[in-house]
């Protein structure tokens, strides 16, 4: 009887699948995020995680039930070292195969360092190009507004002008016609008693 539940537990193995598209993301110099996908209708319950260091025997073995979660963070890693990471599908009879083996390399500070800078420099960069834009623009539009005003102004002042200057001829011509009238007869009358 007791080769019944060995078996039992032997079948629900084989019948769990391995998890599939093991993929490596968010790589940092000691940190890394797993994630997979598994086949719909696998009972599964949770992950087991075989990390270890490439030429190395020690393992960290991480496992997790009760949860569908599809990703699991490594840390603690060791920067520019080659790692090599299994899952696993746990299900209420147990672990499934593994999966194809993934293998990654953390990459060393400095070089995480030098591929953030240039990020914050170019969004540094950017902020200061739209604050230069925004400022050119409002003192663009504050200059065709003054030169608005300006042109707006001169027009009416040339009306006012074009206007009066007419009427300010006729007098100038009634004036120098009334005063002159009455010198050249007087001038002349002079002249004539001498």
């Amino acid at each position: 009887s007791p080769s019944v539940p060995l078996a039992l537990s032997v079948c629900l193995n084989s019948a769990l699948s391995a998890p599939l598209n093991v993929t490596i993301r968010e790589l940092e110099a000691n940190t890394a995020i797993v994630t997979w996908e598994i086949l719909e209708g696998d009972p599964v319950i949770g992950f087991a995680i075989t990390q270890q260091k490439k030429d190395v025997r020690m393992l960290r073995y991480i496992q997790e039930v009760n949860t569908t979660t599809r990703s699991c963070a490594l840390w603690d890693l060791e920067e520019d070292t080659e790692y090599i990471v299994h899952v696993q599908s746990v299900s209420m009879g147990g672990s499934s195969p593994p999966s194809d083996p993934v293998s990654f390399r953390t990459p060393r500070e400095s070089e995480k360092l030098a591929s953030t800078v240039p990020d914050q420099v170019d969004r540094e960069e950017m902020e200061q190009a739209v604050q230069l834009r925004v400022g050119e623009l409002i003192i663009i539009v504050v200059v065709l507004v003054m030169w608005a005003g300006v042109i707006l102004l001169f027009c009416r002042q040339y009306d006012i002008i074009k206007d009066n200057e007419p009427n300010n001829n006729k007098d100038k011509a009634k004036t120098s016609s009334e005063c002159s009238t009455p010198e050249h007869p007087q001038g002349g009358l002079l002249r004539s008693n001498l």
